[in-house]
């Protein structure tokens, strides 16, 4: 269950009271257990709860004939090591939990617990039977990976650099990192041939104003000259971005999309602002209105999809490396180094395969090419 917005909350309780008139015993779990769980409980809305912590026991609390309410903790990170994902082409590494913002407008660190990492040894050990297992592509995430280490002693960068070194490790792409966790030990693996192409920093706006309001650690001036160097080094890069959030008044609003035509960004993660009680947010005037928060979504995801193709026409002349993840009626998919999605005809059946992808058309929708 998701509790990230009001409507996540009305969503979830919703599902409940439909599958409970289909006679079905309920049982919650995920971030709405954390923060509904209780109340859900005692009204005997649900026949148990089971908190993040819990879920690695689903076996045996699936087997109660009771009611229970098994809500945990928020300390406690996996213990269960992955050696396969049915299906998937890629592998996904959970390397912490929790985080330690305090965004004004974020209920997760509520539900998730403060950061807390994963220890590398056993982070190693899983990458390692997974390359042995055929995975060459690594995705590392969490709620807020950018704090890998920062409990011990450590940083994401050597991490990753570790991660690098193993054995049948083709490529590591990271989820969404923030402004002030590229430090100097993650610029050191920048030049690494392993690393994506194209990093996710997490700016939620370009207003100082906006910035501050939003309880944010990062500052405009700081994140353009960031992103300018990332951007010579010839990553694409992805940035999440919140409209209609309380205060964004009109003459805010035309500021930031100005500063944000300077960000060379390729892709977004937008969305407009949704109410969650219980956030500082969640009361700040004024509110804006739902259609305007819309419509300027919308601007903004034009101007990111004119970038990402402004990247691919300059790009050209650069050979991809694409890892084939579907395959619809003889159109092969998946994604190149810079997290662009690329359309293969091919008459032989590359799924799964690593391709080298030579000559390609670039278009507006993805990169197309014959293999």
């Amino acid at each position: 269950s998701c509790t990230v917005t009001n409507g996540a909350d009305t969503g979830v309780r919703s599902y409940i009271n439909g599958a409970s008139k289909r006679g079905a015993k309920v049982i919650v779990a995920g971030c709405g257990a954390m923060s509904k769980g209780e109340s859900l409980f005692a009204q005997n809305k649900v026949f148990g709860v089971m908190g993040h912590s819990e879920k690695e026991h689903i076996n045996s609390l699936l087997k109660n004939d009771t009611p229970f309410f098994q809500i945990g903790d928020l300390t406690s990170l996996d213990e269960t090591i992955v050696e396969e994902y049915a299906g998937k082409t890629k592998a996904f590494i959970k390397i912490q939990e929790g985080c330690n913002f305090r965004c004004s407008y974020c209920i997760i660190p509520y539900v998730r617990g403060n950061a807390r990492s994963q220890d590398e040894t056993k982070i190693i050990e899983q990458v390692s039977k997974l390359a042995l297992n055929g995975y060459g592509e690594f995705v590392l995430t969490g709620t807020n990976i950018g704090s890998y280490g920062k409990d011990k002693g450590s940083s994401l960068g050597k991490l990753v650099q570790r991660l690098g070194a193993i054995r049948g490790v083709r490529r590591i792409r990271l989820g969404s990192i923030e402004p002030v966790q590229i430090d100097e030990s993650f610029r050191e693996i920048l030049s690494e041939p392993w690393l994506e192409r194209h990093l996710h920093v997490a700016l939620q706006h370009t207003s100082k104003t906006m910035l501050e309001l939003m309880r944010r650690r990062n500052h405009v001036e700081r994140d353009l000259e960031l992103f300018l160097e990332l951007s010579e080094k010839g990553f694409a890069l992805g940035t999440d971005f919140i409209t209609g959030h309380p205060g964004e008044s009109e003459a805010i609003w035309e500021e930031a999309y100005r500063t944000l035509e300077h960000f060379p960004l390729t892709h977004l993660h937008a969305f407009t602002y949704s109410k969650r009680d219980g956030t500082p947010s969640s009361t700040m005037k004024p509110e804006i209105k739902g259609d305007i928060a819309k419509e300027r979504l919308k601007s903004i995801e034009a101007l990111i999809e004119a970038k990402n193709l402004a990247f691919r026409q300059k790009q050209h002349a650069t050979p991809l490396e694409v890892l084939v993840e579907e395959e619809k009626k003889g159109l092969f998919s998946g994604y190149d180094q810079f997290f662009n999605k690329v359309l293969i005809h091919s008459q032989r059946d590359v799924l799964k395969e690593w391709v080298k992808i030579e000559a390609y058309d670039v278009q507006k929708e993805a990169n197309v090419a014959h293999f």
